[in-house]
């Protein structure tokens, strides 16, 4: 018994034994385990640690590839454009040209993006290319500031497809670092609507925005807010005015010079839409100024309307800006003025706190069909202290070329005197005509090379001015002739506290065709010619006898009887393509050329050309050779085709619609809503 008692015992100590070897070796497993689990979770670390630095890494290298700036050295200014921006440089002697666009003689638009930078100092131009920009884009508005190392911002502008079925307006808004060639898109809440043709100053730290218009392919929309955006805030506002406050009209395309007190307003265009009518367009010569000031405290008048802040300067700074109080005054017309025109944008000269004004065009109507244009290359200074004052700035010519030319017509006249012994004004009055022959002749008048005037631009409007310093730069413009137009790319210079002589920096190669040019004065004769034909066959006619007068008339009573004898078939018939052809109307996801080249209810003749002008004549260059004024009569032609073969069905709907309620200047006002071709009614896109 005892043994077997002594056995138990052994067995329960080895296994004792053996159960606290496995836990041993059980806590030394765990131990190991966990030195592996710590290993494994710092080695888990340091990958991520190495993944965060790759990828910091691949976002530094895309946002270097998004933003390196590409330099290069032009031969010349940039390609022919128009509706472009040239700025003087707030920190260094340069000039900045930004977009613009061209337009083919085949019809096809294009818009650029790319920025240039002018140093006279070398006369060299240099074009700066970045990955983050604009996009391409004409009749946007700039403005340029010392801060923050030198910026220029731009808002706005317009683009379209190549053919122009298509149409955007721009609402972005970009600050360009001068410093490092780098665009900034700069994104509030509260911003100005889409536009082009506006202009943007800068008063103080802020920039005043106003006007522009918009124009969704019906009719073209002018504005006359007032915008103002802080450049230390980073906030845009709208100053509204009350309804009884005077303040200009809506209006594109005008002067906006900014001075110590406010802001100068002259001129612009705009189009007026009268029912049933074509658009008109208007020039304006009117002059306005803005009176602008901060004060420390709250004022009456003109309110603003404000965004969220994104920056974080005091709140007495931001109480200023917000009571930003401004004023308009209309100023008196003085006497003496430059004629009325448009296309002719003021650059402010700053050391004598004037605008300069080169350049325009004024229109007339003289009816739907005729416009009448006259170009300018003068220059006028517009003085902005006090009420405003206008001057005539016209180049010097050297006084001592004058006086040595008159001492020699006296010399000449002397010495003949002498030798003749007669006085060459003797036979002014009377005398016999053999004294008369033996008169010496008058010098003819010689032209003289170094005559300042042989230096002055050819006319044209729409010009790109900047003056930078005491020097005046003139790029581009637009010059018509006849049915053409033509993008001008010359580079001309003038000092203004000189005015001695303009000097061309880079002469266009542009030639323009003597055959091109056609005046209504041409047609006007034309048209009499035809006229006194037509009268002349009236006559030998009526010589001829009455019988033939008399057959004609039968001829003419037989057709009214065919015409009469219309079945009701035909009738019939003729309503039911009236009917489809008003739903078809209707639909707006036709294409563009249909849409433009398909007459409508209520739509005269001349209404249906006015508006598809410039299809008909893109058509007519495809089938004729003809230009000028033939190639207008031919797209006529193609026009009075494509009328006469819908006329029936529009008479027809014209019945529909009548019977409906409508009366013929309810039918005409629904006509002159239809999509308008870019130079409908004569006039050139570039006058909006």
């Amino acid at each position: 018994m005892a043994k077997k008692k002594q056995a138990t015992s052994k067995t329960t100590a080895k296994a004792a034994k053996k159960a606290k070897a496995a836990q041993k070796v059980e806590r030394k497993e765990q131990k190991n385990n966990k030195k592996s689990k710590g290993s494994s979770k710092f080695k888990d670390l340091e990958d991520d640690d190495e993944d965060l630095e790759g990828i910091l890494e691949k976002m530094r290298r895309e946002w270097e590839e998004a933003h390196t700036v590409t330099e290069e050295l032009v031969e010349g200014p940039p390609s022919r454009r128009a509706n472009a921006t040239l700025t003087p440089c707030p920190i260094g002697n340069h000039l900045w040209c930004i977009g613009g666009e061209f337009f083919s003689e085949d019809g096809k638009a294009y818009f650029y993006n790319d920025v240039f930078r002018y140093s006279p100092e070398k006369d060299e131009w240099r074009k700066f290319i970045s990955p983050t920009c604009p996009g391409p884009r004409s009749a946007h508005a700039v403005v340029a500031t010392p801060s923050s190392g030198g910026k220029i911002f731009l808002f706005g502008g317009e683009f379209s497809s190549l053919h122009q079925t298509t149409f955007h307006h721009y609402r972005d808004f970009w600050a360009f670092d001068i410093g490092t060639h780098i665009w900034e898109r700069i994104e509030t809440r509260v911003r100005p609507s889409a536009r082009s043709g506006h202009r943007m100053a800068m008063w103080k730290h802020c920039i005043v925005l106003f006007g522009g218009f918009y124009d969704p392919g019906v009719t073209t929309r002018y504005l006359n807010d007032l915008w103002v955006f802080d450049t230390q805030e980073y906030t845009w506002r709208q100053i509204e005015f009350r309804e009884m406050d005077l303040k200009p009209s809506p209006r594109s395309g005008f002067s906006f010079l900014s001075c110590p007190d406010g802001i100068l307003l002259h001129g612009g265009y705009c189009k007026e839409y009268a029912k049933g009518k074509r658009p008109v367009g208007v020039m304006l010569d009117d002059t306005w100024f803005l009176h602008l000031s901060i004060p420390t405290t709250s004022t009456t008048g003109a309110t603003t309307t404000t965004g969220k802040s994104i920056s974080t300067k005091s709140k007495s700074a931001s109480a200023a800006a917000i009571s930003l109080h401004a004023k308009w005054e209309r100023r008196k017309k003085p006497s003496y003025a430059p004629e009325t025109r448009s296309g002719c944008t003021m650059a402010l000269w700053g050391a004598r706190n004037t605008g300069v004004l080169f350049g325009g065009v004024s229109d007339e109507d003289r009816s739907d069909e005729v416009l009448e244009s006259v170009f300018w290359n003068d220059l006028y200074g517009y003085q902005i202290p006090g009420k405003g004052r206008w001057v005539s700035m016209g180049l010097k010519r050297p006084k001592k070329k004058g006086r040595v030319q008159r001492k020699k017509v006296g010399v000449m006249r002397q010495r003949y005197e002498e030798e003749s012994g007669s006085d060459v004004n003797e036979n002014e009055d009377g005398g016999d005509d053999e004294d008369a022959i033996t008169r010496p002749p008058e010098p003819e008048p010689e032209i003289d090379p170094d005559d300042p005037n042989l230096t002055v631009p050819t006319p044209r409007y729409n010009a790109m001015l900047a003056v930078l310093r005491n020097t005046l730069y003139l790029y581009g413009g637009i010059f018509e002739k006849g049915s053409r137009e033509y993008t001008l790319d010359d580079f001309y210079s003038l000092q203004l506290d000189k005015m001695e002589r303009y000097i061309c920096l880079k002469e266009s190669g542009l030639v323009i065709k003597e055959g091109d040019e056609s005046s209504s004065d041409d047609e006007d004769d034309e048209d009499d010619e035809d006229d006194d034909e037509d009268d002349e066959d009236d006559e030998q006619g009526e010589e001829e006898g009455g019988e033939e007068i008399d057959g004609q008339n039968e001829a003419n009573s037989e057709d009214e009887a065919v015409v009469e004898e219309n079945t009701e078939e035909q009738k019939d018939d003729l309503r039911s393509k009236a009917t489809a052809f008003m739903g078809v109307a209707k639909d707006a996801t036709r294409p563009p050329e249909d849409i433009i080249s398909t007459p409508l209810p209520g739509e005269t003749l001349a209404m249906f050309y006015a508006r598809s002008r410039d299809h008909w004549s893109a058509k007519a260059i495809g089938s004729s050779d003809n230009r000028g004024k033939e190639l207008r009569r031919d797209g006529f032609a193609l026009a009075e085709e494509r009328y006469a073969s819908y006329k029936p069905i529009l008479e027809e709907i014209e019945k529909i619609l009548a019977e409906a309620g409508l009366d013929e200047e309810e039918m005409r006002r629904g006509a002159a809503t239809a999509p308008i071709s870019p130079a409908a009614g004569g006039q050139s896109r570039n006058r909006r």
